[in-house]
This record gives C-alpha cells, sequence and structure tokens, in this order.
C-alpha cells in the first residue's frame, strides 16, 4: 500500500515539477521578448545585436524546462524511494 502512494505522489510531483517550469520558462520568454521589442523600437540601429542577445536569453530559459523534464522522468521511473 506505501508503494502505491509513494508512486502516486511521484507521479503527481513529476506533473507539478513539468507544469511550473513550463509556465516559469513562458512567463520568463514573454519578459525577454516584450523587452527586446522595447529596446528595438527605442534603438532600430541596434537590431542584429539586441536579437542575438535575445534568441540566445530565450534558449537557455527554455533550457530549464527541458532539465526540469529529465529530473521528473528519473523521478518516475527510476524511484530513489521505492524499495
Amino acid at each position: 500500500m506505501e508503494q502505491a502512494i509513494i508512486i502516486a505522489a511521484s507521479v503527481i510531483a513529476a506533473a507539478l515539477i513539468v507544469g511550473l517550469a513550463a509556465f516559469g520558462a513562458a512567463t520568463g520568454d514573454g519578459q525577454v521578448t516584450a523587452k527586446a521589442i522595447e529596446s528595438i523600437a527605442r534603438q532600430p540601429e541596434a537590431k542584429n545585436s539586441i536579437m542575438v542577445t535575445m534568441l540566445i536569453s530565450v534558449g537557455l530559459i527554455e533550457s530549464i524546462p527541458i532539465i526540469a523534464a529529465v529530473i521528473a522522468i528519473v523521478l518516475v521511473f527510476t524511484n530513489p524511494f521505492l524499495k
């Protein structure tokens, strides 16, 4: 019985991990993109530099949900709490 509870808790935790990581990444991407558009509107001549920096930042932000998904998969499939 306790193994079933641990498995259920692991699945719920994995879902929360992936969901919150995706929400945080989406929020961060939105903020980065909004600030980049604002910067381009203020200095159109720096568009290329701003775009490169924005794309690198978005790529780094998107790596967080991928890492969270890997941690969630490890938590579900190779659960360290099960005997």
